[in-house]
């Protein structure tokens, strides 16, 4: 039995609306505990982090860190690998990479930085043994991957039908036996139509073949989502991406699920825990990396920032979340399951470019960036990544940099240095091209994210958004004990933001399930982490009659036999299924 107190650190746990109180935390077992007994506390480790931040462990709602086109990206820029080696050490792997660090390296660094649980954003289902695989070298975090639906043949084709019913039999035994969290689209129709050369640009295109447009496939996966109650709403990745003018499309997407529900059926897999905020999620679309889908003008030559119109659209949707995917400066991979929207990328800069076609299900595509702060383009992106941050409401802002897309997740430190200084940003605009301040809105805010704040957007919100808040996200007795304690002041000079970047660049201390697993960056402890998955159980006699047709199909269209393709939970480390009836 383990025991620990965090003693006398300043906590900001939004979820439970404390804002920067001194307070001590009980660990017990790997959970937090409202008291310990006198003889209890005899026997506790006692961690003085008296003058410094605690937050809850971090929570990346949106990222890229296992899968074919991940492992493409390291391949495609070896250059990016051996200058920058992580020495082994009596407890830790080897490991390389400063924009996609290989697998060991990437469980490392998050941990320093704080974050204990990841959700890496889009698992093609063929592939989905790979991307477990490499979950499996990933040391220390918890983790789990939605699954990419968008432009998958079941799906279009029982939809076509008109038989919704069997398209959401389909979708259950995908995810459990991909072993996969939840819904993912990208570029709904789009890629599918891209298959045959082409794309989708409104709403209401259509898929090839399949007579089912981008905006029947957003409203019943998202009907779908709802009947079973998954943790997590739709996770969408909308058309258009990164078109200029693509801002009208995204306010019209954000609207395909007003109407629907939002519905979480948690009795399979619920703890009970309380916080004084609804840890449930609320919202029925979660928008992705919407700074690359709030373009504003007709072209290049006039193109601006729409972010404070997007903005100003979420605050008043109560069935909206987003995550910015903020541009930092410098390299970049992008990696997306929009093969499209990448070929577009790779052509504007003649750049290397790698194109995959997953057979009946998705696609992706891979291209090395440069975000370059004297490109007039890349400076409005900069600054609308910004925008959309400080004008959102925490509580439906997550901050991303859709890593390694709009840059690598180790930015996210000069990110939050631009959050909480307004001064690091007018620094910053100084070197920019004039376009980030006369494109956007940015130099006009004088915003500066607060510690509660910043805890919002990196813990509790996305926590809340993908449905983990019955353990994660908070600090409520009950709860896993994942806890940052950062080397800052409460009483921090915003002007002074290289000491912010710092402080959140490597944490004082980063504790896993009760036990401190880095210090200074050092590691300390490698667990393994557990690998969440949702295992929904519908009507058998429906699901039967699915797996027949899904068999046939092997047998007709796919280069690989039925028998290898699910993932067996060995394949997983810690497996923990979420349990969803959804007869």
């Amino acid at each position: 039995m383990t025991k620990m107190v965090v003693k006398g650190g300043t906590v900001y746990d939004p979820l439970n609306g404390i804002d920067g109180e001194v307070m001590d935390i009980f660990i017990k077992d790997g959970k937090i505990v409202e008291c310990m007994s006198e003889s209890e506390l005899r026997d506790a480790k006692v961690l003085d982090v008296t003058g410094k931040v605690v937050m809850p462990g971090g929570v990346d709602s949106h990222t890229h860190v296992a899968g074919c086109k991940v492992n493409t990206g390291r391949v495609m820029c070896p250059e990016n690998q051996y200058k920058s080696p992580m020495g082994k050490t009596h407890n830790t792997h080897s490991g390389s990479g400063d924009i996609v660090p290989s697998t060991y390296a990437q469980g490392y660094t998050y941990a320093s930085m704080g974050y204990t649980t990841l959700f890496e954003a889009a698992v093609p289902p063929m592939a989905a043994r790979h991307s477990h695989e490499e979950f499996k070298s990933l040391p220390i975090v918890d983790k789990a991957g939605y699954l990419l639906l968008g432009s998958n043949w079941f799906v279009m084709k029982y939809l076509k039908e008109g038989n919704i019913d069997k398209a959401a039999a389909y979708i259950a035994w995908a995810l459990e036996t991909t072993k996969t969290y939840g819904i993912k689209l990208v570029n709904p129709a789009g890629v599918e139509n891209w298959k045959w050369g082409k794309n989708v640009h409104s709403l209401d295109d259509r898929a090839l073949h399949f007579d089912v447009s981008a905006r029947e496939m957003i409203e019943n996966l998202a009907i779908i989502n709802e009947r079973f109650g998954l943790p997590m709403s739709i996770h969408l990745h909308a058309n258009n991406l990164g078109h200029p003018g693509n801002w009208e499309i995204t306010l019209d997407t954000m609207d395909v699920t007003k109407k629907i529900k939002p519905v979480v059926n948690k009795a399979g897999y619920d703890t009970g825990v309380k916080t004084k905020y609804s840890h449930d999620r609320e919202q029925s679309v979660y928008m992705t990396h919407i700074q690359f889908h709030s373009f504003g003008g007709t072209s290049w030559k006039d193109f601006e920032s729409k972010a404070d119109v997007i903005a100003k659209h979420i605050n008043k949707s109560d069935h909206i979340v987003m995550d910015s995917g903020s541009v930092a400066f410098g390299k970049a991979i992008c990696m997306t399951g929009d093969g499209p929207g990448l070929y577009d990328i790779a052509t504007m800069t003649g750049g290397k470019w790698a194109n995959e076609d997953v057979e009946l299900e998705c696609g992706s595509g891979v291209t090395p960036f440069l975000y370059d702060h004297k490109n007039k383009v890349h400076s409005i992106q900069w600054a609308m990544g910004l925008e959309l941050m400080l004008l959102t409401d925490p509580k439906k802002a997550i901050m991303t940099t859709d890593n390694p897309n709009a840059g690598p997740f180790m930015k996210y430190p000069v990110l939050i240095r631009w959050l909480m200084s307004r001064k690091a940003r007018e620094d910053m605009m100084k070197e920019c091209h004039k376009g980030a301040s006369e494109r956007t809105t940015l130099a006009n805010i004088d915003k500066e994210l607060s510690l509660y704040e910043l805890a919002t957007v990196t813990r509790a919100t996305p926590a809340k958004a993908v449905g983990i808040g019955y353990r994660k996200g908070h600090l409520s007795p009950g709860a896993d004990a994942d806890i940052t304690v950062y080397d800052i002041s409460p009483d921090y000079n915003s002007n002074d933001y290289m000491a912010i970047e710092k402080a959140f660049k490597t944490a004082k201390y980063t504790i896993k399930d009760g036990e401190v697993i880095t210090k200074e960056g050092r590691i300390i402890e490698t667990p393994k982490g557990r690998t969440y998955y949702a295992d929904v159980k519908v009507n058998n006699e429906l699901q039967n009659e699915v797996i027949g047709d899904i068999k046939e199909w092997f047998r007709k269209y796919y280069s690989i036999s039925f028998s290898n393709y699910p993932v067996p939970e060995k394949y997983l480390t810690n497996p923990t299924p979420l349990n969803i009836n959804a007869r």
